[in-house]
């Protein structure tokens, strides 16, 4: 009777753990869906990483400098403070400090660049969605970047900083200069991966586009097949854009009219990047003049002279040391999904008077989304027949820059292909 009763127990022993065993392969610790043939089950929602763009993420600054430029600045601050984006930062007199904190000084010898004496920036969050969710820490509507679309991402049942991180980083910078970044971006793709079982979706805007490809383009294949499952691209300069001129040239407040563009003209020019979105060839015929003054004509084969006539030569080894990049517009070797505005009136040439270059240009407008031209966005169309992998271009007709990432268009899109086998 005892060893038939301990047979008993024996054999209920053995049936719950062959249930458990079955439950725990179905689960697994994450999400499963439906498995096709005899392959691996693939998950119902692939991870997502997020690239932003120029100026789309905080920056935060530390400062023990042995000078400033007005008495009102902050000499020493104990700890890091928001630098970008700092509301209160950008009103007359203190923005001249905030200028001098995030402006780069290039050194011509190494061709690279470097904060102002005693101003260390770090660039806070990485692998987390909130410092490009919200430019602004106090979470104003002004500032408001990635929200729509990771919350979006959440009501899908993802999580924040799980299976949805950002990738911040220096965008003053080209990626020549970020190779720190790249390598953790790697990591966190890999890892992102393997805990989900499954290839990662990239979301990128505007120059995180041209990030996000040199990326790629430094990725055996290999790796990209097991890694990345697409790439949607949001408002991506691929061939740069017009807009950089007069940032380079006379400054660009945004139309925010208690900033000189002429005083934040030398911030703006000591980023990198800027002269890196000078416009491309393979959007841009040589000789078309895209800035004009009443003494001289400038296309794009004449950026060195530009550059001299505005006496700013450093953006001319600038444009020398990134102009290589992604020049030749190597396919990224993933799905790629090139999504666009166009109808709104996009900057295409600049016309300036005597006072060239210290004044305000008349623009020639032509079409794009406000700040990326048409004739840029869609030089991913090149890739199509030139990859295995499909390329699939969207237009979104009267979709402004960043509006787009608001758009349920875009939205929607995201989610259809975030959820297709």
């Amino acid at each position: 009777m005892a060893a038939r009763n301990r047979m008993a127990v024996v054999s209920w022993l053995l049936q719950v753990g062959f249930f458990l065993l079955l439950l725990s392969g179905r689960s697994g610790g994450r999400p499963t869906g439906k498995c096709v043939g005899h392959g691996p089950c693939q998950p119902p929602r692939p991870p997502v990483v997020l690239v932003p763009g120029d100026l789309g993420n905080q920056l935060e600054a530390k400062l023990d400098k042995p000078s400033v430029v007005h008495y009102i600045c902050y000499k020493k601050t104990d700890s890091f403070f928001t630098l970008w984006l700092n509301l209160e930062l950008l009103v007359p007199v203190a923005i001249d400090c905030w200028i001098d904190n995030i402006r780069l000084i290039y050194n011509r010898t190494t061709h690279t660049t470097s904060s102002p004496p005693g101003v260390d920036i770090r660039v806070p969050g990485f692998g987390k969605t909130y410092s490009l969710e919200f430019l602004d820490p106090s979470k104003r509507s002004v500032g408001m970047y990635f929200f729509t679309i990771v919350q979006a991402l959440v009501d899908w049942g993802y999580t924040r900083d799980d299976d949805v991180r950002g990738a911040p980083y220096d965008w003053r910078k080209a990626p020549n200069e970020n190779k720190e970044y790249f390598l953790r971006l790697q990591q966190m793709i890999e890892e992102m991966a393997e805990k989900a079982g499954g290839p990662v979706v990239l979301i990128a805007h505007s120059m995180g586009n041209m990030y996000t490809l040199y990326f790629l383009n430094q990725q055996p294949q290999a790796w990209k097949d097991k890694y990345i499952k697409a790439f949607i691209c949001l408002g991506p300069p691929w061939a740069g854009v017009a807009k950089t001129l007069r940032v380079i040239i006379s400054g660009d407040n945004n139309r925010i009219p208690v900033i000189s563009p002429l005083k934040i003209r030398s911030q703006q020019r000591s980023a990198v990047s800027t002269s890196w979105l000078l416009p491309y060839a393979r959007a841009w015929p040589k000789d078309e003049v895209l800035v004009q003054t009443p003494t001289a004509n400038y296309t794009m084969a004449d950026y060195k002279r530009l550059y001299s006539d505005i006496g700013f030569e450093d953006g001319w080894l600038m444009r020398q040391d990134t102009e290589s990049l992604v020049a030749d517009f190597t396919p990224p070797g993933v799905a790629v999904h090139c999504l666009y505005g166009s109808g709104i009136d996009t900057s295409e040439a600049f016309r300036y008077s005597d006072k060239f270059p210290d004044v305000e240009p008349t623009v020639v407008w032509g079409d794009g989304d406000g700040t990326v031209n048409l004739r840029s966005a869609i030089q991913c169309k090149q890739w199509a027949g030139k990859q295995k992998q499909p390329v699939t271009l969207k237009e979104l007709p009267g979709n402004e820059h960043v509006d787009m990432l608001l758009n349920m268009t875009t939205v929607s899109y995201i989610k259809t292909v975030l959820f297709s086998p």
